[in-house]
């Protein structure tokens, strides 16, 4: 992945909320709106983050009419299609809040959720939803052989990567940005192999992780292709791997700082 370093910034806001978005202009206003209303009834200094990827619907207007309705609203393009890794990142690298999250843009998780998230991270630097967790929670299943391809990644990423988590693929994380800065200018994978690398960069630089279970539904409209990104996904596991033996992956003790209460 290449684009710019993140720059350390002095926290404008408490939250970022980024919303990576390709070809969402049906699913957005819905999911804007519960935004709005989370935004609007929380006590924190909030900015969203709406990163166009490449879409070829009106997902970019359509995100720009809820200015009035979210004051601290950008609408941020990558361009091109490049994936939702890379719009994650761009986010994280626009963001101006002290603590970051991300979430899909049918809001599977909802957005409420994030106070669950945003708790742990008093203690922790980055916390990750989890449908695996607790499957009580899930209010809407996938299909079994989606379910069942998830667990079956989610063992080879343990074995692979050593990573404790139980679902590293929930659309729905956050991180103390300043803390975190070093694992977004390190990721390379720009599309769905994405998490496991955030995660396994968070642990290499010593960061503390947890995972939380959150309530969750699934969304017909999915934008993953399941041969196609599960082969893909798959690869970049190895190849998360492969970068760490190359030493692609330099290590540097993150920035101490102390978060303030939400």
């Amino acid at each position: 992945m290449t684009s710019p370093a993140l720059t350390s910034q002095t926290s404008s806001f408490q939250l970022s909320v980024i919303v990576p978005s390709f070809n969402e202009e049906l699913r957005l206003p819905g999911s804007l709106e519960l935004i709005a209303v989370y935004v609007n009834a929380s006590n924190r200094s909030t900015e969203v983050l709406v990163v166009d990827d490449g879409s070829t619907d009106r997902t970019a207007e359509v995100a720009a009419a809820f200015g009035d309705r979210i004051a601290n609203l950008r609408v941020l393009k990558n361009g091109e299609n490049r994936g939702k890794g890379y719009s994650v990142r761009h986010g994280m690298m626009e963001a101006k809040g002290e603590y970051v999250l991300f979430t899909d843009a049918d809001l599977s998780a909802p957005i409420e959720e994030a106070d669950k998230l945003l708790c742990a991270l008093q203690q922790y630097d980055v916390a990750i939803g989890s449908r695996a967790m607790n499957r009580e929670l899930i209010e809407v299943h996938e299909s079994l052989f989606r379910e069942f391809a998830g667990i079956i990644f989610n063992r080879i990423v343990r074995i692979v990567l050593w990573l404790p988590f139980v679902d590293t693929q929930c659309g729905f994380k956050a991180f103390r940005r300043e803390r975190c800065r070093i694992i977004f200018e390190q990721q390379r994978i720009e599309r769905f192999g994405f998490d496991p690398e955030l995660l396994y960069l968070a642990r290499h630089h010593g960061l503390k992780s947890i995972e939380i279970p959150v309530r969750w539904s699934h969304s017909p409209a999915t934008k993953i292709n399941m041969m196609r990104d599960s082969v893909l996904m798959f690869v970049d596991v190895f190849t998360i791997r492969w970068n760490a033996i190359l030493g692609r992956y330099p290590k540097r003790s993150p920035k101490q700082d102390q978060p303030h209460t939400l």
